[in-house]
């Protein structure tokens, strides 16, 4: 009770909440291994003495929400009550004490029942009234069980779910998430869109495991991906380059923006990828694009990656406003014919914005719902470097 507390009140005070972070998630744990007599989930009795209604008022309090974690099995992940056999009673109960934020794990059940009981769970959590953020891990469970799962229905009853392993503290991890997204994107990349979301698990930016430049990398691919940001670091003692990370303001717009669309790896090669993500501002059907250069080579040293912006696939003939969204460095006006060149660190990344130029002052509005794909561009393939 007191780590959340603190956590609540450095998110507020520290600038995270002023950037956009305005969820405080608890995770598996927090759990008594009973439930009451009446069936009803009871917290730890010593972790959280005052009940986690108090602690919602606290969080809600300063501005923010409060998030929970379950699972649709007999346990937890951790062998704590799972929800089955208790989906209406368990969604009023989180109701209840304000939740604002429902993670629903998949431990200890089977992955064919997951296709009704996810979709169930929603429903009693909206039968409730309260809004609640509903994160998934159906699919992940699917998956690894040999099933396909069925996106359409996923996408309907979820906000996010996970696709792949849960993440650790190290490079490996990171990786191994990144080529995993890669690899897959054209089965993943589509399902993602404003209120439902590809969840490749949480930022471990400022921890132990990842270099300045690692934590750099994933935050960019992490905006790439339209994410959710979730950060697992003790606020109390992090690092001020991380912090640096994890609160800018331009990375972040991003991965918000409001289009909603889901970046792709346009480029692989001898340990260069280079992936993109339309954005907006729009303007006459182009799109504008944030763009990451990611070196993944061993040979330790910093890469130079020379590309036009037609190589990769910004063709708009009135060009592009160019910005380094790490360094600070603003490109200019850029036309398809200019050539650029990036210096790439070894596991680093830089990331652009390549803002379409807009030829009169208006209102940006979201394009118009046409055939035009905005993926069409990537026919591109950057080559000679």
């Amino acid at each position: 009770d007191r780590l959340f507390r603190t956590m609540t009140d450095l998110v507020v005070s520290e600038g995270y909440a002023a950037v956009g972070y305005e969820y405080i998630n608890i995770d598996d744990c927090w759990l008594e291994k009973e439930r009451s007599y009446s069936g009803q989930l009871v917290p730890d009795r010593v972790r959280f003495p005052f009940g986690l209604r108090d602690l919602a008022d606290y969080i809600h309090g300063k501005g923010l929400k409060f998030g929970i974690y379950e699972d649709y099995g007999n346990y937890t992940c951790a062998g704590y009550p799972g929800i089955l056999g208790y989906l209406e009673t368990d969604a009023q109960t989180f109701a209840s004490w304000d939740v604002d934020y429902v993670k629903l794990d998949g431990c200890y059940s089977h992955p064919r029942d997951m296709d009704r009981g996810y979709p169930e769970f929603g429903y009693f959590l909206n039968r409730t009234g309260r809004p609640m953020i509903y994160s998934c891990s159906w699919p992940v469970y699917q998956i690894y069980s040999g099933m396909s799962p069925n996106y359409s229905s996923i996408i309907e009853h979820c906000n996010l779910w996970r696709n792949f392993d849960d993440i650790q503290d190290s490079w490996a991890s990171l990786e191994s998430i990144i080529d995993y997204y890669g690899n897959n994107q054209d089965v993943i990349v589509p399902n993602a869109g404003p209120g439902h979301w590809n969840d490749p698990d949480m930022l471990i930016i400022g921890n132990f495991g990842l270099s300045y430049e690692q934590c750099k990398t994933q935050m960019a691919l992490w905006a790439i991906l339209a994410a959710p940001l979730l950060m697992s670091v003790d606020l109390r003692t992090i690092r001020p380059e991380y912090k640096a990370i994890l609160q800018n303001k331009k990375i972040i717009a991003v991965d918000q923006d409001p289009l909603g669309y889901q970046g792709r790896r346009i480029y692989k090669h001898n340990g260069i990828e280079i992936w993109a993500r339309p954005i907006t501002p729009v303007y006459q059907n182009y799109f504008s694009y944030a763009v990451a250069f990611l070196n993944r080579r061993t040979d330790g040293t910093p890469s130079d990656v020379a590309v036009t912006l037609r190589e990769l696939g910004l063709s708009y003939p009135g060009g592009y406003n160019v910005e380094d969204l790490y360094e600070d460095v603003d490109y200019g006006l850029l036309t398809p014919q200019t050539k650029i060149k990036v210096k790439v660190n070894p596991s680093g990344v830089v990331i652009l914005r390549a803002n379409v130029q807009v030829r009169a002052i208006r209102q940006y509005q979201p394009p118009p719902q046409t055939q035009y794909d905005p993926y069409q561009v990537f026919q591109y393939r950057p080559a000679g470097f």
